[in-house]
């Protein structure tokens, strides 16, 4: 990414930490999270799991540390870090698999006792709003919505239990907050973007049910400025939703989106009852074939995608002080820009 088109998200006053370590520094988040800490001065320790992760955060100005989530040594690289972010995680909305439940659940549990052990005593644990999905519209939806007891797949339900893991961490000597983006878009993006051109340009999107429900929406940079303040501000064991200032009509975003590529907006459509339907009997004839054969859509991935998902920001903005930095119509300008360079 060129400097010249960076968004200024610098802030008045410093964090009140001085070495931070994180985990998926590599990832989209990882990468701007260490850009905006390094840039304020805060030693970064990225752990990294290989050469090409090492060489990534090292470029960005961050230490890198090697090894995994399941490192023996985790704890020795967390020790003189005030403050812990948690940001690796696996993000498939695919079948549920016991890989996925390893690194959400399993690593989870680690970092967090890894990071008491040391004596980190401030955390963040990226979580998601899929955590509260189940196939349903989830309209305004407030941190008092309880988890629904039955999951929509394998993300949503080792993303909820990652929060469990994290709450029974979460003590006087580690203070943990967890916050819940949804839809996290922008520069940089190396996941949804280029998933969704991949999906346009070999002819494979389509507007479900015309696409013409809302969502909300998290700037990367609105994340990195949420997740600050979280880490800054956040009553120990409270989670917060971090999302753009207002919502948005899913299909107008998505075209935007497009459009700020240069791609044309595609006019296919299909009905929500056909997509579910073929999700639900995909799904049960992969579990026939024990995986072996699989379902060309999950209802994971339509829970995200195919009904309206809204968030409430008003707590975060109540408690950490959010103002998200980055409006809409200035986060589409800079990809459009870095894309025609």
């Amino acid at each position: 990414m060129s400097s010249s088109h960076s968004l200024d998200l610098s802030f008045a006053t410093k964090p009140p930490f001085r070495r931070l370590f994180l985990t998926g520094g590599s990832g989209y988040v990882g990468r701007n999270l260490i850009r905006h800490f390094v840039a304020q001065g805060v030693e970064v320790i990225a752990l990294a799991r290989s050469e090409q992760a090492r060489g990534t955060v090292q470029a960005l100005g961050a230490k890198p540390f090697e090894g995994d989530l399941f490192s023996p040594l985790l704890s020795a690289g967390m020790t003189g870090c005030d403050a812990l972010i948690h940001a690796a995680a696996d993000t498939d909305h695919g079948l549920a698999s016991d890989a996925q439940r390893r690194t959400n659940v399993d690593g989870t549990r680690l970092v967090f006792a890894a990071a008491s052990r040391a004596g980190v005593r401030r955390a963040v644990h990226l979580s998601t709003e899929s955590v509260l999905l189940d196939g349903r519209p989830l309209v305004d939806a407030d941190e008092d919505r309880p988890i629904p007891v039955r999951a929509v797949g394998g993300y949503s339900a080792t993303k909820a239990q990652a929060e469990r893991e994290v709450m029974t961490a979460s003590g006087p000597g580690l203070e943990v907050v967890i916050v819940r983006p949804r839809f996290i878009w922008g520069r940089d993006d190396t996941t949804a973007l280029p998933q969704l051109l991949q999906a346009v340009d070999t002819g494979k999107f389509a507007w479900i049910d015309g696409g013409s429900y809302r969502t909300s929406t998290t700037h990367i940079g609105n994340l990195v400025h949420g997740i600050e303040r979280a880490l800054v501000a956040g009553t120990p064991g409270a989670c917060y939703f971090i999302s753009d200032d207002d919502t948005v009509e899913f299909r107008s975003f998505i075209s935007a989106l497009l459009e700020s590529q240069g791609r044309p907006v595609p006019v296919k459509q299909v009905p929500g009852w056909l997509v579910r339907t073929v999700a639900t009997i995909s799904e049960r004839v992969s579990a026939m074939t024990a995986g072996r054969w699989q379902p060309p859509v999950t209802r994971q991935s339509l829970a995200t995608s195919a009904v309206e998902v809204t968030l409430n920001i008003d707590k975060a903005r109540r408690e950490l002080g959010y103002r998200p930095p980055v409006g809409r119509a200035m986060g589409l300008a800079e990809l459009k820009a870095l894309h025609s360079h």
